[in-house]
Formats: C-alpha cells, structure tokens, sequence
C-alpha cells in the first residue's frame, strides 16, 4: 500500500512538471501572474491551462483537424468518466474537474469555439466576438473562479468578463498574424463602417483606417470588461487576488502598447517589457487590498449559459 501510494505521489509530481512546463512556455504573461497564487490554488490553475494549451497546440499541429478535434472530445470523455489516458495533462486535469465539480459543459464550450475556427467562422458583429470570446475564454475564466472557490452568480459573471476581456485583447493584438493565417476576428460591422469588407481586407491584409478603427472599438470594448471584472477579483480569496489583478492589469497594457502605435497590430505585434510587468505587479498586489463600489452590471447574453451551468453544477454539489 505504502509503494502505491508513494508511486501515485511521484507520478502527481511528474504530471503537474509536466503541466507547469506547458504554462511557462504557452504564456509568459499568465505564468508570472501564477507565481503570485499559493500552491493549493497555483497546481489545479496549471493543470486547467496544461489542458487548454494541449487542446489548442493539438488542433494546431494536426494535419486532419477535424478528426483532432474529435479526439480531444473523446479525451474529455475519459477525463470525465474518471480513466484519463496515459498522459500527464489528462491525469491532472481530471483530478481536477472531478475535484472542484467541474461542469462538462464548460470545457465542451471552449472545444465549440475551436470547432468555430476549423469553420472558418466570420464575426458580423461585436456581440458574434463576444460570443466566441466566450467559448474560448469566458471558460477560463469562469472555471479559474470555481477553483477559487467561487460559486456566486455575480462573481462568475465578473470572471468571465475578464476572460472575454482577455480574448478581445488577443484579438487586438493578432490581428495581423491572424489576418496572414487567413482568419478575421475584428466584426465586420466595424471595418463597414470606413467601407472595407473584411473578406476583401483579409486577401491583402494592410494597416488602414479602417483596422485601426476596428481594433480601437474592440479594445474600447476590453478595457470596459476590464473595469467590470475589478469587483469580482475583489470577491475571491485574498490570496488569489494579486495574481488575478496581475492577469488584468497585464493584459491590459497590450492594449496600451497597441494605442501607442497607433492601434496598427498588423504590421507589428505589442509586447509589455519585463521592466513595466514588474511594475505591473506591484499595482497588482496593493490593488488587492483595496476595497471597491459593487459591480450590478448585468451578465452578458452571451456568456449566460456559462454561468447557468456553472451555478446548477455548484448547487448540485
């Protein structure tokens, strides 16, 4: 029993290297702010991100993606049935949803945003971005909260707004790299709006007008989801609060870095220098201890199914 059980140890500690390693390499900006959470709350956060990354570097690395895609739905089946495969990342992060209560319904959600991709899927509006800005990162979002400890529905509102927030900076960011691997994420309302049509745009993709405008009202967009979510960081436990106000604050700044050229992230890509993340991190820790008004802000139409299951699968429990 006792080699069983020092064998079980010793793998967990494999696994979570394993996860860990996935993390520091997929997001530079995320790790720093993970290093701020204690190890109770840091290890299940790593195997929750391990999972994601794996799922999107698998989509990404495959030749036949739809059939990828499949295969990461069937490895969300073993994970939930409690017989993950011979991985490391499967092992941790079904230790983990079955752990917190987990619902199915929220990694499902981001695999439907991936499938959206491998569609070719093209955004009209700000609310079609919204939408699957939800999938693919009010998931995150809503999922970090439960392993927070979170349960309450103004809370999971606030942290997928900051997921989403998160997601339309992405876009602001990668609008070129976007545009050069043939996708469009900015709303092809706002690129109408200075007479470009976003199929036409995206066959020579260039600095203009009009994607300067765009990625202005997207990020407009962020940094007003970015304030909404200050209240619900507020909610969760002291401990997790800095590197939850690090995550804000930092992904904020690329959209500082993105004004500051000019809103132009087609020919350039922003990137927040260490020497102003440290900085960063300091904010992050004293806005922790501050007090904040209440948020009442209504949830977004288009994360509410997030949080509907969220919450049942809380009650539930």
């Amino acid at each position: 029993m006792y080699g069983h059980d020092l064998k079980s140890v010793l793998r967990s500690r494999i696994d979570m290297r394993e996860c860990r390693g996935r993390l520091q390499a997929g997001s530079q900006s995320f790790f720093a702010a993970s290093l701020l959470l204690p190890k109770v709350y840091r290890q299940p956060i790593t195997a929750l991100y391990a999972f994601c990354r794996l799922a999107d570097d698998e989509i990404d690395a495959a030749t036949a993606q739809q059939s990828a895609l499949e295969r990461l739905y069937e490895r969300l089946d073993r994970i939930y049935s409690d017989r993950p495969g011979n991985c490391s990342v499967e092992r941790a992060f079904s230790d983990v949803v079955l752990r917190h209560r987990i619902p199915y319904a929220l990694p499902a959600a981001m695999l439907e945003g991936f499938a959206w991709d491998l569609d070719g899927r093209c955004y009209e509006s700000v609310s079609d971005v919204y939408a699957y800005s939800a999938r693919v990162a009010g998931t995150v979002g809503v999922m970090m909260a439960i392993l927070m400890g979170a349960r309450e529905k103004e809370v999971l509102s606030r942290a997928c707004d900051l997921g989403v927030a998160m997601q339309l900076t992405n876009i602001a960011r990668d609008v070129g790299e976007d545009a050069r691997s043939g996708r469009v994420y900015l709303p092809s309302e706002l690129l109408a709006e200075h007479g470009i049509r976003s199929d036409e745009w995206l066959q020579e993709p260039v600095f203009n007008e009009a994607a300067a405008h765009a990625t202005r009202q997207i990020l407009e967009r962020a940094d007003g989801l970015y304030r909404r979510a200050e209240w619900g960081i507020r909610q969760l436990p002291l401990v997790c609060r800095p590197a939850m106000f690090a995550a804000r604050l930092i992904y904020a700044d690329i959209g500082r870095e993105i004004e500051q050229a000019g809103f132009d992230s087609v020919s350039r890509r922003a990137v927040v220098p260490q020497s102003r993340k440290g900085a960063l991190l300091i904010r992050a820790a004293r806005a922790a201890t501050t007090s904040g008004r209440r948020d009442r802000a209504p949830v977004l139409n288009e994360v509410r199914f997030l949080i509907d299951a969220a919450v049942e699968a809380g009650a539930a429990g």
